[in-house]
């Protein structure tokens, strides 16, 4: 099998050397090559091709999240961000995501041995998943502009005890960010499972809150699922739906990981199924492997209305792939007409 080809950016030669020596630890991933900055890494990404680019967040001279700006529309690559447990890593880290990053890792902030040995197993993981990431839409920002979600008012107003799911992981930042930026205030209680570290998801939606017209929040446990609501399933911790009465609540609690991930799309998925049933729209987006394709087929089976994105539109065509291949989706929507399908069918119209 063909190696994947890494060149690892980072100011601290340590951390180059650590990063260097822990990827060449897995016999499919050969570093070809390291940089300092990213002036000295652009030249090296034309004389190296790499396939996949590790990238420090915060660097001298150029922050990562500039170096992508630059580079994603002229020289399109997958990049794995790597990033400080810190409020100003996480605010770098979730502009990176949005300027073309794939996945991010963060540095062991406590226990650093033991710390270190898990980072280094979850970057190697990252790199052999962003090298199968299609980033090409990025090539002179070329990328689909979204359909303006037609608002019925009627069908809205009908609509207060419906709950819209979602599940993403590998580029579901900015798909879930494109969506939510097109509804009304309006629009029925949204729960959201996005693969992300826990340091990560409440910065996540704080900053849907800021170009959203619903209320976006990271979740808490007794959060009341209801009209003008976004709730993010906070990483390291389980999301579920619940009915209480006449309203939906969630449910934030840990436990073991499901389809290697806390939380996860399938803890979700099944308790809408449950609870919610047929006033539960499903929505799988972009990310690497199946979590959450069992819970959706649950959902479809009890009456819920469910749709994946399709592949020419995905980051990686994994989870929304296996979604539909199950038979939990119903069909495969372009991102850019997602927004507008599920008010057709909050409206009861088909397509």
């Amino acid at each position: 099998m063909k190696k994947i080809k890494v060149l690892v950016v980072d100011d601290s030669a340590l951390v180059r050397e650590i990063l260097s020596r822990g990827l060449a630890g897995d016999p499919r991933i050969e570093v070809v090559g390291t940089a300092s900055d990213p002036y000295v890494a652009r030249d090296k990404i034309v004389q190296l091709k790499p396939d996949v680019l590790t990238l420090d967040v915060e660097m001298p001279r150029m922050d990562g999240v500039e170096f992508l700006r630059r580079l994603m529309p002229q020289y399109p690559l997958p990049v794995v961000m790597v990033s400080a447990l810190t409020k100003k890593g996480a605010e770098i880290t979730l502009a990176a995501l949005e300027a073309g990053a794939v996945e991010v890792v963060t540095k062991p902030s406590t226990d650093i041995a033991r710390g270190l040995s898990a980072m280094l197993g979850d970057l190697r993981d990252k790199v052999k998943i962003a090298a199968s990431v299609n980033v090409s839409a990025w090539k002179k920002n070329q990328r689909t502009a979204l359909k303006p979600a037609k608002v019925d008012s009627h069908a809205l107003a009908e609509s207060t005890d419906k709950v819209i799911a979602i599940g993403a992981s590998t580029g579901g930042t900015q798909a879930i960010r494109r969506i939510i930026q097109g509804f009304p205030s309006t629009m029925p209680g949204i729960v959201i499972v996005q693969h992300m570290p826990a340091s990560f998801t409440r910065h996540f939606a704080e900053s849907l809150d800021s170009i959203s017209r619903m209320e976006v929040k990271e979740a808490q446990t007794g959060d009341r699922v209801m009209p003008g609501r976004v709730l993010i399933a906070p990483g390291g911790l389980h999301m579920k739906v619940r009915r209480s009465g006449g309203i939906y609540q969630v449910n934030c609690q840990k436990g073991e990981n499901v389809n290697g991930h806390c939380p996860s799309v399938e803890v979700l998925f099944q308790s809408v199924a449950k609870y919610v049933g047929a006033n539960a729209i499903g929505v799988m987006l972009t990310g690497m492997g199946g979590d959450g394709a069992e819970g959706m087929l649950a959902m479809r089976r009890a009456g819920a209305r469910t749709l994946a994105q399709d592949e020419a539109t995905s980051v990686v065509f994994g989870m929304p792939k296996v979604a539909y291949q199950l038979g939990g989706a119903e069909c495969l929507v372009p991102l850019a007409s997602i927004p507008s399908r599920i008010m057709n069918l909050l409206s009861g119209r088909r397509q």
